[in-house]
């Protein structure tokens, strides 16, 4: 497993019992996490917090404060800063768990000693895209479907010092830019993606991970340089083994290129039992 184990300005409290208590700067939510499916003792730190998220029955939810929390602020990782803020769909803009995957994308890049490029397809509010970048890639293309979500990637951008480097921030569907990009012949050192289970794109594409990773995979393939650096799959799809992201990873990538596959869960420490919250899974191929 890949723990991300290194934050200061954020830790998840204590966890159980479909929640988990968390600690964002300073400011403590109680948010919903199904995967916490253990009994927890909720003691004294779980009245602390500022803001509670209430799924509704309907679908969604909404979230409750306790005392009035700023409508955004930012939290701190090494050298990179993010904006987060309460969404409605209780999320608040970085996978903190991710870390690890960060550390690893700037050591990488940081390593390589020649110029980097880097595509990142689902790249939400761009933490990898920031972490790439910090470390010294020459360009890092960043594509995400959701208009709002990449002007919050640009936010982030700025916030990191980022803004006179080079990242270019698209709206698109992922799997049309991919074919666009075989048909320019543009390449990539390092890929990056991190699908949903099912989303749409700015024209309305439907996308369902397990009909089209394979399909993306593959075609992605065909965008990778002669001398690739890695190749990087995150996935929350509930029901998708790491094991299924080994086995397209080895027979995409491994039986062309030289390197290693390896796959796995990530996850955070949880502070009061010094247990582990699984956050989803990944998997990757490396030089």
């Amino acid at each position: 497993m890949r723990l991300s184990n290194e934050w200061k300005d954020y830790e998840i409290i204590s966890a159980g019992d479909g929640q988990k208590l968390e600690r964002w700067h300073d400011i403590i939510l109680n948010r919903p996490d199904p995967i916490a499916m253990w009994p927890v003792q909720k003691d004294a730190n779980w009245s602390k917090a500022d803001g509670i998220y209430h799924r509704s029955k309907d679908g969604g939810g909404t979230w409750e404060f306790r005392q009035k929390i700023p409508e955004e602020w930012t939290i701190n990782y090494k050298e990179l800063t993010f904006k987060v803020k309460p969404t409605s769909f209780k999320h608040t803009g970085l996978f903190p768990e991710q870390a690890a995957n960060w550390d690893f994308i700037m050591a990488k890049i940081k390593q390589a000693s020649r110029p980097i490029k880097v595509l990142n397809l689902f790249a939400y509010t761009g933490a990898a895209s920031m972490a790439a970048s910090k470390a010294g890639a020459v360009e890092v293309v960043h594509v995400d479907a959701s208009k709002g979500i990449v002007a919050w990637a640009k936010e982030n951008a700025k916030l990191c010092g980022l803004e006179n480097h080079k990242i270019r921030f698209l709206v698109d569907d992922c799997l049309k830019f991919v074919e666009r990009e075989i048909r320019r012949g543009n390449k990539y050192d390092a890929i990056i993606m991190d699908p949903p289970s099912y989303g749409r794109g700015p024209s309305g594409e439907v996308w369902k991970l397990e009909n089209n990773l394979e399909q993306l995979v593959k075609r992605c393939v065909l965008l990778l340089s002669p001398k690739p650096l890695f190749f990087l799959i995150n996935a929350y799809t509930t029901g998708i083994s790491s094991t299924v992201l080994y086995n397209i990873l080895t027979l995409e990538i491994k039986n062309i290129y030289d390197g290693k596959v390896e796959s796995g869960e990530i996850g955070l420490p949880i502070k009061e039992n010094d247990l582990i919250l699984p956050c989803g899974i990944y998997g990757l191929w490396e030089e």
